[in-house]
Formats: C-alpha cells, structure tokens, sequence
C-alpha cells in the first residue's frame, strides 16, 4: 500500500496493522471511529480496505495539523476532530456518524510524540520534561518538581510497575532541591545513578518512571476506561470493537472490561445459588490476544509487548463502567 487517494504514505506503519484489518473484515461502506489518530496509519489503511466513512479522534493539536492533507484528499469520507477518545460516542455523533461500526483504539503515546524530542515522552534524546499529549495543563516537569516523595514513590508504584520507586523518588527530591528538573536527561540520569546505567539487552531503567509520569499527566488509563464505555454506547449491534495495548494496565483493564460486558453467567456453589447477570453487551472474538509475528517483531521493536483484543456488539443496553471491577489502579492507599 504507497499510496491512498494521490496522498503518498506515511512512513509510520501502526503495529498490528494486519491483524487490526482482519478483526475489523469486511470493511465495505463501513463506518469506522478511529480514537488514536496518531500519523494515521490506521485511518488511511480503513480507508483503503474500503470503509465507506472513518471518524477520526486526536487530542494532539500537532497530529491534527499534519492530517490535514489526508483529510483533504479523502474526498469526504475522513473526519478529523479533535478531543479525547473517552468522548468518542458524543464526537461520533457531533460528526454526524452515529451509531458506527467498528471502533479502533491504539492506546499509548504514538511513534510521533516519541520520536520528536520536543515532546518530551522519551529519556533516548533530551527534550523539555512535557509529555502532555493535549499540549494543555501540568507538564511532566510539573509533576516530578511539586509532588510529595510519598506521592511520587505511590506514581511510580502504581503506574510504573517500578520496585525501586522509593529510591527513584527520594533521589528525585534531593535533585530538585538543587535545581528543579526541566529536561528529560536531567531526569533520566538521576534515575540511572539509583538504578545504574542501562545494560546491553535489557530495559532502559528510566522507562517504567517515564512511563508512569506519561499516564499521569495524560490520565491514561481513565481515558481508556471511559473510552471502552463510550464504544459500547457508540456500536451498533454486531459492531467490533479492536483494541491495541501496548504495556499490562492497559491491557488488564481492556481484558476485564471485554470478560465482564461478555459474561453470561455468574459462578455460583453448592451454597449459594448463581447471581443474576445483566444481558451481555459484547461477545468475544477469541479467548487469547493476537500478538505481533516474528517479521514484525524483526521489523518494528515496539510491537513486542502489543496485545490485540476484539469483541462484537450485542444488542444489550450499554452499562455504567465500574472502575473497581476492571482493575483501574488508584493513587490512593496501597504500598508504598
């Protein structure tokens, strides 16, 4: 595929392309919402597949810009809107494009933002401490500059997944004390001299604090719970909904939202007779995660930890999200 409507392609190829067309076939004079714009890999493939209308959603005002020219030339079937995936249904039908037929989320920071040092998302190349998505509100630099040690080491844990997040947070206040953190290998080596530098082979050990001072920042993973539930507001009955995570909250909550909304039967015991359960809303598109192949793997390293998740409307009333239920991790309480 080089090129779509006279556009020629962009050189991103989003992860599990293939594999995203599959679960969303047949595509013919579909109506598709894509709530991660991103370079628009996604979008431009729907639309090539032979979707009839993509409602596209970004909350980066750089990556609205740069797909004006797609949108240009798709002769009326690409919408470009800005705002946040977890309101998707309300975009969707603000656009005219409702109820739809298939909802694609690619849940992460884009190789765009990462890729561009001025955005800050990555310790690979310096760049001011940002990470906002939105380009609105606290900056990264915000965050590891004002919060409490206890409350930084609590981010860190939680969001990160990162053992070392009390040594990580007190070596991060007695550096800002200093001087206030402002750019990404600032922070990047304070994180190095607690955890020693990177090793060939292994993880950088900046990335797990990175990753949890993005989420924060952005509220990732309440966007993404919200944007589950707007979906299934959004779908028509037999619609899909096609999920790309990329770390294990993410995809946790994905899994638990698709075995909750598919759950036809509560488990019950000699003792205790079996609880009602509210009509399904979403069937399962197989048990297991699709997971990227050995080529792509070779190809493009950040699809190893990609996970793909497909459920298909049902036509059950949608159901208020219990953030509990799915697993949504909290600041509050808890270790450290």
């Amino acid at each position: 595929m080089t090129a779509l409507l006279g556009i020629p392609a962009t050189p991103h190829i989003p992860v599990l392309l293939n594999e995203v067309l599959d679960a969303l076939s047949p595509l013919d004079g579909a109506t598709v919402v894509d709530g991660t714009f991103g370079a628009g890999g996604y979008s431009r493939a729907i639309l090539a597949a032979g979707a009839g209308r993509v409602v596209a959603i970004d909350r980066d005002p750089t990556a609205i810009d740069a797909g004006a020219a797609l949108v240009a030339g798709s002769g009326g079937r690409l919408s470009l809107v800005s705002g946040t995936f977890s309101a998707l249904d309300q975009l969707a039908l603000e656009a005219g494009a409702a109820p739809v037929d298939a909802v694609v989320l690619d849940i992460g920071v884009s190789s765009m933002q990462l890729d561009r040092a001025e955005r800050g998302f990555s310790f690979r190349a310096d760049g001011p401490l940002d990470m906002r998505m939105s380009l609105a509100g606290p900056t990264a630099a915000d965050v590891v500059n004002t919060l409490p040690v206890k409350d930084l080491a609590r981010l860190f844990w939680v969001y990160g997944e990162e053992r070392q997040s009390g040594r990580i947070a007190r070596a991060i206040v007695a550096r800002r004390a200093e001087k206030p953190f402002s750019r990404t290998a600032e922070l990047a080596a304070t994180i190095e001299s607690v955890l020693g530098a990177k090793r060939f082979g292994e993880m950088h050990p900046a990335t797990r604090a990175f990753q949890a001072i993005r989420i924060h920042v952005n509220g990732e993973l309440d966007e993404l719970t919200d944007a589950l539930a707007a979906a299934e507001r959004l779908l028509k009955p037999g619609g899909r909904l096609v999920v790309v995570t990329f770390h294990s909250l993410e995809d946790r909550i994905v899994k638990r939202f698709l075995a909750d909304r598919s759950r036809e039967r509560a488990g019950g015991s000699r003792h205790l007779p079996e609880a009602e359960v509210p009509p399904a809303t979403f069937r399962l598109s197989g048990r297991q995660p699709v997971e990227a192949g050995a080529a792509e793997l070779s190809a493009n390293p950040r699809a190893r930890s990609a996970k793909l998740r497909v459920g298909i409307r049902t036509d059950a009333p949608a159901r208020a999200v219990d953030r509990a239920a799915l697993g949504v991790p909290s600041l509050s309480g808890g270790r450290p």
